[in-house]
């Protein structure tokens, strides 16, 4: 394990943005090609850095790994998957929240039987602390195709500006939580780097205290 190198897995997508405008906040040097690159791995002549672009998912496994010293998450992604990381900062990006939607008229038949969703460990957990017993299943995509097939009474999953739920006929039956990235390291990096690492959280706390960069 390189000393003087800080890996740090980037979530692709939706996140990628605000992360970025984040680290540039902070006072690191991203190139101005950086959003718009295609490689996998980006090693950086400013900055003691090397990225890794993995799907969100991904990212904590990297991290608790090894393969990355820190990572960027969604909190969603850091309980769903309950990977060994340490949490360092609520850097306040990509908000959003998990809830529990179906068709308005589907809402008369709470407690629901069936409920459809990427979240699984999440949706489990919820309904367990509500003391009711659901049938949870299992989909990758287009979660909110499954109430309307009638696959599922209701969905958990995530919302952020609701439209999606608005434009497929559903409403919002309850907030699970709320929502946003976090800093997340290895313990072991954590360690072996503490001083650049310490470093680096004090420079994103810095940045997320006069930059907050999301959707409520």
């Amino acid at each position: 394990m390189n000393k003087s190198v800080i890996t740090i897995a980037m979530p692709k997508g939706r996140i990628f943005g605000d992360a970025c405008r984040l680290l540039r906040n902070a006072g690191f040097q991203l190139p101005e090609t950086f959003e718009t690159t295609r490689k996998l791995i980006l090693d950086l002549d400013s900055e003691p850095f090397r990225f890794i672009l993995a799907k969100p998912v991904d990212v904590p496994t990297y991290v608790e790994y090894g393969a990355a010293d820190l990572g960027i998450a969604g909190k969603d992604v850091l309980l769903e998957s309950g990977r060994d990381v340490y949490e360092m900062v609520d850097l306040g990006i990509s908000k959003c929240h998990m809830a529990v939607a179906g068709l308005p008229q589907h809402q008369s038949r709470n407690p629901f039987l069936k409920i459809a969703t990427k979240y699984p460990n999440i949706a489990s957990d919820f309904y367990r602390r509500r003391g009711e017993q659901v049938d949870l299943i299992a989909l990758n995509g287009s979660i909110e195709l499954a109430p309307i097939v009638g696959l599922a009474d209701a969905i958990v999953d995530i919302v952020s500006t609701g439209q999606t739920l608005k434009e497929n006929g559903l409403v919002e039956f309850d907030r699970l939580l709320d929502i946003s990235s976090r800093l997340i390291v290895n313990p072991v990096s954590y360690r072996l780097k503490k001083t650049l690492i310490d470093q680096i959280v004090e420079k994103m706390i810095k940045a997320t205290e006069g930059t907050k960069v999301g959707m409520d």
